[in-house]
């Protein structure tokens, strides 16, 4: 019986420009590795949109475009209805190139150099760079892992966010790198915590889509309090960040029609196109396809905590709430992070990122992009024992 989605098939993505595959010596200093990097996956897009993609490239003109309009915006709030249960207003939604962009936008807006903004850590590499290199202060709010997973300490948080320099709280949900997923308690407790010191709030849901085991993802929109915004796209979950293209809430008037004034002043008021007819045909007839996906990459995650548990019972892995990326504690093996990153890339040929690029606190961690072919993640979990061994593990 053929496979209606087959995402066993290898692709060979060397030579198509590709910043996992054919730049990776830009981050780990040697080519061709076997890559487990940047968070994209190794797939080739849903049938659906490549159609929706094919239809309009055959029309054949490429002019100027327009995101304002009914087919986009019912196809966003149709699916966050029927994914997620929240009902979106069209007026309040935005959109620019990227995700990260938006949220620049914002904190821009309502921060000024030397404020301060929390964010949870481990972070998101680009967090670090957008708060730093804007002079903003990072507050970071170290998760906390016991028996049952991640955890924010919220006496702690609400130390943070009573800061009189304190202005925003970057939340990611779910969380990158460690694939937690926020209650709809924990984003309440957050949202009183927020309005009571007057801090507002810019959450990135990028990851929103990749939610394992009947984990249930809940928009910020579903308990925001005061003032907001919350960005996303279906760049993650459909695999086509390479389109450009993201969305947004923005509830407040003027705050929304600052934003969407700058992206224009920017020059970003007319979006690619190609980029709006996938998100489209994702949002309208994806949903099949994203949930083969899910299962096929929580069986890549329990194939990843069966190998290297096997290898190292002392690790006890478990696999993610959410997001293709696994957070591999390495600790427990009282490895060096620089030596078994020279093992990697010297002798075994494959690049995994570093637990540091997500904040000092995580050196001995590791990050294994898990969006791939079965073999090839076989490949990869064979060669990091195999550089654990080589360790002394």
């Amino acid at each position: 019986m053929t496979k209606p989605f087959d995402f066993d098939q290898v692709i060979d993505r060397r030579g198509s420009y590709c910043t996992q595959w054919d730049f990776v010596a830009d981050r780990f200093g040697v080519p061709d590795l076997l890559p487990f990097t940047i968070s994209d996956m190794d797939f080739a897009v849903a049938p659906a949109i490549r159609a929706a993609l094919q239809q309009r490239i055959d029309h054949g003109v490429f002019g100027y475009s327009r995101w304002q309009h009914s087919d986009f915006l019912s196809a966003i709030c149709y699916w966050m209805q029927t994914r997620f249960n929240a009902t979106l207003d069209e007026n309040t939604l935005v959109y620019a190139p990227s995700v990260i962009a938006m949220v620049a936008q914002m904190v821009y807006r309502w921060t000024e150099p030397g404020d301060e903004v929390v964010i949870h850590t481990p972070a998101y590499d680009a967090f670090y760079t957008l708060l730093t290199s804007s002079q903003r202060h990072i507050l970071p709010q170290p998760l906390q892992r016991d028996t049952h997973g991640w955890r924010c300490d919220m006496q702690a948080l609400e130390h943070q966010l009573a800061r009189p320099g304190c202005k925003v709280m970057l939340l990611c949900s779910p969380h990158n790198p460690t694939g937690k997923v926020w209650t709809r308690d924990e984003l309440t407790q957050m949202a009183a915590l927020c309005e009571r010191y007057q801090v507002r709030v810019i959450s990135d849901e990028i990851h929103m889509d990749m939610v394992m085991n009947q984990v249930v993802h809940v928009p910020w929109s579903e308990v925001a309090r005061a003032d907001w915004a919350l960005f996303t796209s279906a760049s993650k979950s459909f695999n086509i960040p390479a389109l450009t293209g993201a969305w947004g809430i923005i509830p407040h008037r003027e705050d929304r029609h600052a934003f969407l004034r700058q992206m224009k002043a920017n020059g970003l008021s007319s979006p690619a196109v190609l980029a709006v007819a996938a998100h489209i045909a994702a949002y309208r007839d994806g949903a099949p396809w994203l949930d083969a996906l899910r299962a096929y990459l929580q069986a890549n995650m329990h194939f990843i905590a069966q190998r290297l548990n096997a290898a190292f019972p002392a690790l006890d892995w478990q696999p993610p709430q959410a997001t293709y990326l696994a957070w591999l504690d390495l600790n427990p093996l009282g490895v060096d992070e620089t030596a078994l990153q020279q093992q990697l890339i010297r002798q075994q040929k494959v690049a995994m990122m570093p637990g540091s690029t997500y904040g000092d606190a995580s050196r001995g961690f590791l990050r294994l992009n898990a969006g791939c072919p079965r073999s090839k993640l076989e490949d990869g979990v064979h060669r990091l024992i195999a550089a654990l061994h080589a360790l002394g593990v």
